[in-house]
């Protein structure tokens, strides 16, 4: 009887008390328990999306099962959209431009976006069953416990993922302080049309934090074949945003994106510079030129030549695995050094990488099915950054084979990241610099007159 007594209670609870559990329940735990699961791995910080679904779940309370259903999905997008642009460190507008390139995404490739996709189908049916009971708030003092569980629920999330906060939405405020790995490295001041200059952007390329793996990662470019013929320095810079802040960074010099200059020139970027000093300006991805619409406006800052996954397959770089599938980026140092000897003029050649885009897969075609042959601790302890890496050596191992070739013509070569690696989980993530990417500058040893491209002259 003691025992009954108590559950009866809880059965004939006010069906006001009810409402406000079963709003709780909807536009609280369900579109957050996920997110919050997640909070043992890591993840960024996400106060307006619970504030933006709390506030919306007020706003239709009293709605039918078809507006609030409509309104929980929609919800549920601007939940996803600021999620995912503060783990890639994308504003909110270049997301929502970045959806017209959604088909160029294979998902399927990657365990971690599938599972992602089995837990929204899983909220939708969860939501599609519960927001058929009443949500009714049903007196001010439920209106104001509805507001102030959402505003707790959004400072409990903040505060428990602040550790993890300052890799998260890189933005730059208006006046940041501007650097690059081409302003730091002296590169456009070395560019007097006597050699060709390479720069390579790699995708993903962050700093690392750990002393002993910064080393590495700079030695994985800078070999010993390597050092014996070029001069080595490095160096880090800051980043902001994704990919292509990260080009427009070094390109063009300044903090930004490219939708600017889609339909407008800006003879102040670097392409520009160097073609009007007698460069030709080259630009190459591992990927389509339409994504992020590239093919547009690379001419526009000064790039007079394209290569991306059509022009280098048809030059016989093979097709490797990822979310991104495109050139296999060891295949294309062969190409640059072909190109190069073949030129009859300076070259600019600027080269974006594709294969280490997150989540790089454990691939027999990609040449990661066995991180612990490169490095059997990384692979343990760290495994996604052991295939990160193993893919920098891939790249970098085929970048030596070729400038250290004896008829591979003067060169300066810039090699540097975009953005930190945005690994989702806090183990992974920490092991890199939350705010810079590194910077590797080769500089020919020899004497300019004993080099292939003087000798043309």
């Amino acid at each position: 009887m003691d025992i009954a007594l108590p559950r009866s209670r809880w059965r004939e609870r006010p069906e006001g008390i009810r409402s406000l559990e079963n709003w709780l329940l909807c536009w609280i735990l369900l579109p957050n328990f996920a997110y919050w699961l997640l909070w043992i791995v890591g993840g960024p910080p996400r106060p307006q999306a619970i504030i933006v679904t709390g506030f919306i779940g007020i706003l239709v309370h009293r709605a039918p099962f078809a507006v609030k259903f409509a309104a929980f999905l929609a919800a549920m997008a601007v939940s996803a959209f600021f999620f995912v642009s503060a783990l890639f460190n994308l504003s909110i507008l270049s997301l929502l431009h970045a959806l017209q390139f959604a088909t160029e995404l294979n998902p399927a490739a990657s365990v971690e976006y599938l599972v992602c996709g089995a837990a929204v189908v899983a909220t939708i049916v969860a939501a599609w069953r519960l927001l058929r009971r009443s949500t009714i708030l049903t007196e001010p003092t439920r209106f104001a416990a509805a507001a102030a569980i959402t505003l707790l629920a959004a400072w409990f999330d903040v505060a428990f993922v602040q550790s993890d906060a300052g890799s998260y939405m890189r933005t730059p405020k208006t006046g940041a302080p501007f650097t690059s790995a081409v302003g730091g490295s002296g590169l456009e001041g070395i560019a007097t049309g006597e050699r060709h200059v390479l720069v390579v952007m790699v995708e993903a390329m962050g700093q690392p934090t750990d002393p002993a793996v910064r080393q590495r990662l700079i030695d994985l470019w800078a070999r010993p074949e390597v050092r014996a013929r070029y001069e080595v320095s490095s160096g880090e810079t800051l980043f902001y945003g994704s990919t292509t802040s990260g080009e427009i960074r070094e390109l063009c010099g300044r903090w930004g994106d490219y939708d600017q200059l889609i339909d407008q020139t800006d003879p102040t970027c670097l392409p520009a510079r160097l073609a009007s000093r007698g460069y030709h300006s080259q630009a190459w991805h591992s990927f389509n030129g339409s994504f992020f619409n590239r093919r547009s406006w690379y001419p526009n800052i000064g790039f007079s030549e394209m290569r991306f996954w059509p022009e280098l397959h048809e030059a016989g770089a093979e097709r490797c695995p990822g979310v991104f599938a495109g050139a296999c980026d060891r295949d294309v140092p062969r190409q640059i050094g072909v190109a190069l000897k073949a030129a009859r003029q300076p070259q600019f050649l600027y080269w974006l990488t594709v294969n280490s885009h997150l989540p790089v897969l454990r691939s027999q075609r990609l040449g990661t099915r066995n991180c612990e042959r490169f490095d059997a601790t990384l692979d343990r302890e760290f495994p996604m950054t052991c295939r990160l890496l193993q893919l920098f050596d891939q790249t970098g191992r085929a970048l030596a084979g070729e400038i250290v070739a004896a008829d591979f013509p003067a060169t300066d070569i810039l090699i540097v990241g975009d953005h930190i690696p945005p690994f989702f989980d806090r183990h992974h993530r920490t092991q890199f610099e939350p705010d810079r990417v590194p910077w590797i500058l080769l500089r020919p040893r020899k004497p300019i007159a004993d080099l292939r491209l003087a000798a043309a002259r």
